[in-house]
């Protein structure tokens, strides 16, 4: 007679295959969603599933079973996310994972399916009628994978399919970062009004909303503070909201040159009271970018510099100044107004590069001298000379050979 098992029940059903089932830890009975040509195998089965039960790992199976449309759609419901951020979601699921995934289960998308969406979207993207590229699915991408990721942590996937990578990673083209003497061209071309706003978003590091956001009540001339409470979203109409992350929330310093600046701006140009915006438009209404675009086209014509610059890069140029003025990564972060180091990195290591540029400046410098004084630099001999007075044979690539290669 055949032992009764411990956990769960094998029976042979009659196209002669094997069915196990077993008693989940909700209290329901559940059959395995697949039979077995064996009975060992249905019993070996059994016993895997016990031991997740045992370790705690046990998935309800039906879990996964919501297709991934109505999944994404409650969890873009329930997260708190800036209206910005909220649009671009909505977008990122309209236009490139819903039409994908969005019959499929969250338990049905397997790494095999999310590996040939990527490839499609990449190399079908500028041929649409709304073309996009790599950036956008490196987007869209870390959008499904975040959906995905609060599904495992929800037990409804075992394993988030989302395994590629670099597929996260969005390498844009590097940004132009102007010189001071730019900054101040560009300020002295478009004119009285909006003067004091470019120096403000290039040396106080704003995004636009922040700037078109900024009320007098935030900005202290006493103590050169401007505090970063408040944003302007342009989404279909104008939505007033708090920064989009904790880290936006803060206050920079900024440098004594452009106070006069703001002093003169306040009392020209600025709305009236403590809740009056800095920076309003001709008509004293609310800035947006569509009415700024016209004054910023003829001002960078005006300055000579390439129609192609954003607004933004005032922005970049100012935390690449931050940087080379010898901001640690902590005040880098903070007068970005980011929570990640990943961005400030980017900017100190452009710091790095200008030291050596710097280094190799004075190298220069100091030789010319030398070579003037009549002096002999014993001990600036190049790697080579240093190499053979050690019996040793140079490296390619350094020294003297490096030299004369460039």
């Amino acid at each position: 007679m055949t032992a009764k098992r411990r956990f769960g029940r094998v029976r042979r059903l009659p196209s002669g295959r094997y069915q196990a089932r077993y008693l989940g830890p909700d209290g329901i009975d559940r059959p395995a969603q697949q039979t077995f040509g064996t009975k060992r195998e249905a019993e070996v089965w059994l016993t895997l599933k016990e031991g997740e039960m045992r370790r705690g790992d046990w998935l309800d199976p039906s879990a996964g079973a919501v297709p991934f449309a109505k999944y994404a759609a409650d969890w873009l419901g329930q997260g708190q996310f800036s209206p910005k951020t909220a649009q671009l979601y909505e977008l990122l699921l309209r236009l490139h994972l819903t039409p994908t995934f969005g019959e499929l289960t969250i338990a049905e998308i397997r790494q095999e399916d999310v590996r040939i969406w990527r490839a499609e979207q990449l190399r079908n993207g500028p041929m649409q009628d709304r073309p996009f590229g790599p950036v956008t699915v490196a987007k869209a991408y870390r959008l499904l994978r975040a959906i995905l990721n609060t599904a495992v942590r929800d037990k409804r996937i075992r394993a988030n399919p989302c395994q590629i990578k670099g597929a996260d990673r969005e390498s844009s083209p590097e940004r132009p970062v102007l010189s001071v003497a730019e900054v101040y061209r560009l300020a002295e071309a478009i004119g009285p009004r909006y003067r004091a706003l470019i120096l403000l978003a290039t040396f106080g590091n704003l995004r636009w909303g922040e700037i078109a956001g900024l009320r007098r009540k935030n900005l202290d001339l006493a103590s050169r503070t401007v505090r970063v409470i408040e944003t302007v979203y342009e989404l279909d109409r104008l939505v007033r909201g708090k920064p989009k992350s904790e880290a936006s929330l803060r206050k920079v310093v900024l440098p004594e040159l452009v106070i006069p600046e703001l002093v003169r701006h306040l009392e020209r140009f600025a709305g009236q009271g403590p809740d009056g915006l800095v920076f309003v438009g001709v008509k004293g209404g609310q800035l947006r970018r569509s009415n700024f675009s016209k004054p910023w086209a003829r001002a960078l014509a005006r300055a000579e510099l390439p129609a192609a610059t954003h607004f933004h890069d005032l922005r970049h140029t100012g935390n690449t100044l931050s940087a080379e003025a010898g901001a640690s990564l902590a005040e880098l972060m903070n007068r970005m107004g980011h929570s990640s180091a990943r961005a400030a990195m980017v900017y100190l290591h452009a710091r790095d590069e200008r030291d050596q540029q710097l280094a190799a400046n004075l190298d220069r410098m100091a030789r010319r001298e030398l070579r003037r004084s009549g002096i002999k630099a014993a001990a600036t001999q190049s790697g080579t000379q240093r190499a053979r007075r050690a019996g040793k044979r140079p490296e390619k690539g350094s020294g003297e050979h490096a030299r004369k290669g460039r």
